[in-house]
């Protein structure tokens, strides 16, 4: 599992006080860096090599400026060409939100999904949930 700590900012609430529903989905971008290095140890966009295919949000409870969140990051299932992948935002030891999302290794030469390399695989499946 993969943690990130993150300190809510003002200009992430919404009118009633809240960390904004649009402000989750960038949190869990930030938490699937450590994944992004293992496909593209660099973080080279000119060899870019994953597309995100899905995402799903549940929004747990209300999460609040002024507490540090955790972001936890895990992978549920590796495929041939994809990984779905779990996370978690936890805020005062509550789960607050949390959601799946399914990622998948592209080719952007070709424009197509490639096989995930037997390396990268090998690194991805030290992070498996079991």
């Amino acid at each position: 599992m993969f943690t990130y700590q993150i300190e809510p900012r003002f200009s992430e609430t919404d009118a009633l006080g809240h960390i904004n529903n649009t402000v989750v989905p960038a949190w869990f971008e930030q938490g699937r860096m450590p994944i992004f290095r293992i496909f593209n140890p660099d973080l080279s966009l000119v060899q870019w090599n994953l597309i995100l295919k899905k995402m799903e949000v549940d929004f747990v409870a209300q999460i609040y400026l002024f507490s540090p969140v955790e972001i936890r990051t895990s992978i549920l299932a590796i495929g041939n060409t994809s990984l779905s992948i779990h996370q978690e935002v936890w805020q005062k030891d509550e789960l607050v939100a949390q959601g799946d999302c399914v990622m998948v290794h592209f080719d952007y030469e070709n424009q197509s999904k490639a096989p995930i390399p037997k390396n990268v695989r090998e690194e991805l499946e030290k992070h498996l949930v079991k």
